[in-house]
């Protein structure tokens, strides 16, 4: 069995893979929309039950209200995305022969059934259920379930461009090895708006988003809140790391854009990132302007999600070219070999 396996398994590009780990990078996204939404308009618990939704997978009414309509959406979505990961986990491991790209698969499985746990557990554990007098365990599995996602979203992502064109046919001619200190600034980036959006996640789930109702400023004339308690800290704090977050992407994407090793492609994700962070700063704003409406709160949460994605997907091109020559040797074959009259053994061409 392993060996019909083994036979059957290669590392060439495989379109209808590749599209389908695209489509599920895209459905992720849809999904991370639909859940940033239902938390604006607070409709978490619009459905005391789970994983059914009043005990239906079709309840009355909810194409017609707006709280069913998003949180019953996100749960479809949900569901429709892990049916998406088990077929790429089982086509990946009938067909890749990147052992890492197998293992990245079954990870990517993993992920989405503690997802769904996780969002089930948000449920089933929340104060009006469980008849407690405050909610920290629902928050607290909420909140995991928004920062699990954003880690899901960076490991389809890398699925997706390890099966496209541009990483398998393209990726050895063109990405060339990166210095160690712009791979680690890639490092940096990914790590810093990870923890901003843990940050953000924290605050959403504790109602914090208005805590500090002036922008720039934190008062009517200063840059300190006036009184301190969670709420006003947590804003505080992810006011403060946007600030850093900032800095390092410019950074990073000054780096990229001067970087002589660097590909134009990935140039261009970086100036996407300038773009983005722009918008992102922009929403940020707009949350406080406006009063917390719920369309610029969750594209808020959406592009930042787009931030993740994008620095990731620089970052993670950077290893394809570290590992280019060994990942796609020319090998010569024995009737080359013998054509050439080569009496030395087989070996790689790219290590003469």
């Amino acid at each position: 069995m392993s060996c019909s396996l083994s036979q059957k398994r290669n590392d060439r590009y495989k379109p209808a893979l590749a599209w389908l780990a695209w489509f599920t990078v895209g459905w992720t996204l849809l999904l991370l929309l639909m859940g940033g939404f239902t938390t604006s308009i607070g409709a978490g618990m619009v459905f005391l039950d789970w994983p059914l939704s009043d005990g239906s997978l079709n309840p009355s009414g909810w194409l017609h209200d707006q709280d069913m309509f998003a949180e019953h959406s996100h749960r479809l979505l949900g569901a429709q995305v892990g049916l998406l990961v088990i077929a790429l986990a089982i086509w990946l491991f009938l067909r890749e022969e990147r052992r890492w790209l197998r293992r990245l698969g079954t990870a990517a499985f993993v992920l989405v059934a503690i997802q769904g746990l996780l969002g089930g557990g948000r449920v089933v554990f929340d104060q009006l259920n469980i008849q407690t007098e405050h909610n920290y365990l629902a928050q607290t599995l909420a909140i995991i379930h928004a920062c699990t996602a954003q880690a899901f979203l960076c490991v389809i992502v890398g699925m997706a461009l390890a099966l496209s064109r541009f990483w398998i046919e393209r990726g050895a001619g063109i990405l060339r090895p990166v210095d160690n200190a712009l791979r680690t600034w890639g490092i940096v980036a990914c790590a810093a708006v990870f923890l901003q959006l843990i940050l953000g996640a924290v605050m959403r789930h504790h109602d914090a988003g208005l805590a500090i109702p002036y922008f720039p400023l934190s008062s009517a004339d200063s840059l300190l809140p006036p009184a301190w308690n969670f709420q006003v800290g947590i804003h505080f704090a992810h006011r403060v790391g946007a600030a850093a977050v900032s800095i390092v992407l410019l950074i990073f994407a000054w780096k990229l854009w001067y970087s002589d090793r660097v590909a134009v492609a990935l140039k261009g994700m970086g100036a996407g990132l300038v773009f983005l962070l722009g918008a992102q700063i922009y929403l940020g704003a707009s949350i406080i302007w406006f009063h917390r409406n719920p369309y610029p709160t969750t594209l808020h949460v959406i592009v930042g999600a787009l931030i993740l994605a994008l620095a990731w997907g620089i970052t993670f091109s950077f290893f394809r070219a570290t590992g280019a020559k060994r990942s796609f040797p020319a090998r010569v074959t024995d009737r080359e070999k013998a054509n050439r009259g080569l009496d030395a053994p087989l070996t790689d061409a790219t290590s003469q």
